[in-house]
């Protein structure tokens, strides 16, 4: 019998293996097999923002209430699976969306439980959880590999012949093996009290918006909303602009961004404990406008060194700005409104800013298109100067402070 964080790990490497192995590839899916446009691969992206706004409903009203945490989990998993191979079988966009919709309305919840079953399970989460955690970032990346490196369905003959439908099967499969092994986690049972009423509020973390009133905290709040703007750019186009400019293993490439994620993970406390909560959130901003520039520059020559550079940003963009951000608005809840505020700051990125920014980058996207040819300078250009706007406001305006958290009482 292995250990519990053996056996978590091997969840946590599925349920990430899974998500990268079809998310990063579907803009160059669509394109190459629906021949889909900017608005079309906007509006599938946008499922995630879908999922992850309704995901409060579906955590607060049945796992939270009802049943344990690992028996949700493999429902939606095996749900998961039979709307992969719907994905899989669908022959144009109008087929596929439907699909992907209910797909992503049955993930994204699994991304609470997932990290729900591991609290509930380590004896020592705040220096457990990280080692656990750890192996979904290698879950990804070991899916992009297998992409670029085993199978090549990203190569540009295989996508033409569309290669890359390959990957919903694969995640269709796994899909069913995340299912059956989560039944043989430990038991995870709800903790909500079933007699009292659901509170819509609280599930969707708006117990929190009194944090608002913190002049900081607001600025701190619109500004994680814009940032996912342009963050939704790289999540969109990353992936068909590397395989239109002929980058080889393209895919493979883009897990370079994941490594860089581990890494700066580990650099992140002490960069806050020198630096500060201030200058650590400016620094993601800036890596994110030097990104886009050097894919803007990088792109028109296809110069190596600076594709490969703007890639590896990522764990600066993510870790610096994100995890920062989480680890700040954690200490301005406090203990009474840490969950709530938690809800609320993810509600409002991966909810609400991703969805406006999946809808700017498909726009710009069909904006800079000439039959089917992408001026790829203008539509990375056009998030680089969002993200440095963005950042000088955000200088000028934020205050620094000291992060600090409230003493439990004893």
């Amino acid at each position: 019998m292995y250990g519990i964080a053996a056996r978590l790990s091997v969840m946590m490497f599925l349920q990430f293996f899974i998500w990268g192995c079809w998310f990063v590839t579907l803009g160059t899916f669509l394109a190459a097999n629906f021949q889909a446009t900017g608005a079309q691969t906007g509006l599938a992206f946008s499922t995630q923002s879908w999922g992850a706004i309704i995901a409060p409903f579906i955590i607060g009203l049945i796992a939270d209430r009802y049943f344990n945490a690992e028996r949700i989990f493999a429902v939606l998993h095996l749900l998961g699976a039979a709307l992969m191979y719907l994905m899989f079988r669908s022959e144009n966009f109008e087929q596929f969306y439907p699909w992907v919709l209910a797909y992503m309305i049955a993930y994204m919840p699994t991304l609470a439980l997932v990290n729900s079953i591991s609290f509930r399970q380590l004896t020592d989460p705040s220096r457990q959880f990280s080692l656990v955690r750890v192996w979904g970032t290698v879950g990804w990346i070991v899916a992009g590999l297998m992409i670029s490196l085993v199978f090549h369905w990203d190569a540009k003959e295989a996508v033409a012949q569309g290669a890359l439908r390959n990957t919903f099967a694969t995640c269709a499969v796994v899909s069913l093996l995340l299912a059956a092994f989560s039944l043989t986690l430990p038991a995870t049972p709800p903790t909500a009290d079933r007699q009292g009423g659901f509170s819509l509020r609280a599930a969707l973390g708006l117990d929190a918006l009194a944090l608002l009133k913190d002049r900081n905290f607001r600025l701190f709040f619109v500004s994680s909303v814009l940032i996912c703007i342009p963050l939704a750019f790289y999540y969109q186009n990353a992936s068909p602009f590397l395989t239109e400019i002929g980058t080889e293993n393209a895919t493979g490439k883009l897990t370079i961004g994941q490594m860089s994620e581990v890494a700066f993970m580990l650099l992140l406390p002490v960069f806050l404990l020198r630096f500060g909560i201030k200058k650590t959130l400016l620094s993601g901003m800036l890596a994110w406008a030097v990104r886009y520039a050097l894919f803007a520059w990088g792109g028109t020559d296809n110069v190596s060194w600076m594709l490969i550079a703007g890639i590896a940003l990522h764990g600066i963009c993510y870790d610096f700005f994100f995890v920062s951000g989480q680890i700040y608005t954690d200490s301005k809840a406090g203990t009474h409104y840490r969950s709530a505020a938690q809800g609320m700051i993810t509600l409002a990125t991966y909810g609400v800013g991703m969805l406006i920014g999946f809808s700017v980058a498909g726009a710009v996207s069909d904006k800079f298109n000439a039959n089917g040819v992408h001026d790829w300078f203008q539509i990375w250009i056009w998030p680089a100067g969002f993200a440095a706007v963005i950042m000088l406001l955000f200088a000028l305006l934020f205050r620094n402070e000291a992060i600090t958290y409230e003493k439990p009482k004893p």
